[in-house]
């Protein structure tokens, strides 16, 4: 079975951080911080249905002028999520330019911006291209615990690590996923159709199992259509797999405390793209930074259990020795390396 996420990083593992999740088939995709976005083209920004800010550090967020300036007069919303004050940010940034002539732009844009404080509790606001960018009010927003976007396909859960300042974590966990067994499919004697997509979206978004599903298909006998109930359908001719499970965590301390948050958040993700900023030879230099080292994020790979690691954000210091960093890493990860003792939590 195919994997519906397509998760690749922005820059590599030297340039500004950034996670691109696209949504293999369905014309949509995820952004995870906002630096620097030049590789990436307009149509894969034209595709992004919510970005998710870790904190707003420049490398995490000067991408926003550009993302802006793209989706402008072309796009008609997207949802961006933050932690504390990203709402006065992002307002910041809009009141920065002059905007005499945007609310004639064919195409809306309406910016949904949301933010979590550190006591988990949701604000959120509008801006509009209609109204020149003027905040304005909307429905309230309250994450359901630590997940901030949900949807048929996905959740994004998130929680704050400390980086000397709230930093957002990010789980991207796909629901699960659903496969047609052909051969039960034949014997029900019908055939393929968009009648299928209607299905899984009804199974994936818990749909009653009453709910109508209209067959239509075309074989060599002509068209055909019937109706049959989710349940008549799910449990014949679907076969169904967990989803796969992404963390993405930049921007830390190594200490007892955020080991422990992120082991909350990503225990037994299937991938984890994790900063490996500095060498365990430069750990004094990566505690005054409050980063990790290559050997710490390996180590917090193991501790949550990761399938697999990815790593970057290095220093550039490190050019040239790319290697170096990433046999550190997979070295704590697998064992090799003997586990370090988290600094105390301050």
């Amino acid at each position: 079975m195919h994997q519906r996420f397509e998760p690749r990083l922005v820059n590599g593992v030297f340039g500004d951080p950034g996670l691109h999740v696209d949504f293999r088939d369905e014309r949509r995709a995820l952004l995870f911080d906002l630096g620097d976005i030049a590789a990436l083209p307009p149509r894969k920004l034209m595709r992004l249905s919510q970005v998710f800010v870790t904190h707003t550090h420049m490398d995490h967020f000067a991408g926003f002028d550009q993302l802006l300036r793209v989706v402008l007069g072309r796009k008609a919303g997207l949802t961006l999520f933050g932690g504390p004050d990203f709402i006065a940010q992002v307002e910041h940034k809009l009141r920065a330019y002059t905007w005499n002539v945007v609310h004639r732009y064919e195409v809306e844009l309406v910016l949904d911006v949301r933010e979590v404080g550190v006591d988990g509790r949701g604000q959120r606001a509008r801006f509009s291209s209609r109204t020149r960018f003027e905040r304005e009010p909307c429905a309230p927003w309250q994450p359901a615990g630590d997940v901030l976007h949900e949807d048929a396909l996905c959740r994004v859960r998130a929680r704050f690590v400390d980086h000397g300042m709230p930093c957002l974590a990010y789980a991207i966990e796909e629901k699960a996923r659903l496969k047609v067994a052909k051969d039960r499919l034949a014997a029900l004697g019908v055939s393929t159709g968009a009648w299928l997509r209607d299905l899984k979206q009804a199974v994936l978004s818990g749909a009653a199992g009453d709910t109508p599903i209209e067959l239509r298909w075309r074989d060599r006998l002509g068209e055909h259509a019937t109706v049959r109930t989710v349940t008549d359908l799910r449990d014949v001719i679907l076969d169904v797999a967990p989803g796969q499970r992404i963390g993405y965590v930049t921007d830390l301390r190594f200490t007892a405390a955020n080991l422990a948050t992120l082991s909350q958040l990503l225990s037994g993700v299937d991938r984890l793209f994790i900063e490996a900023v500095f060498l365990d030879a430069d750990a004094d230099h990566a505690a005054r930074k409050n980063h990790l080292t290559a050997r710490q994020a390996g180590q917090i790979a193991r501790h949550v259990g990761a399938r697999r690691v990815v790593p970057f954000h290095f220093s550039p210091r490190y050019e040239g020795r790319a290697d170096a960093v990433t046999a550190e890493v997979h070295a704590a990860w697998s064992g090799a390396l003997a586990p370090l003792v988290p600094a105390p939590d301050s």
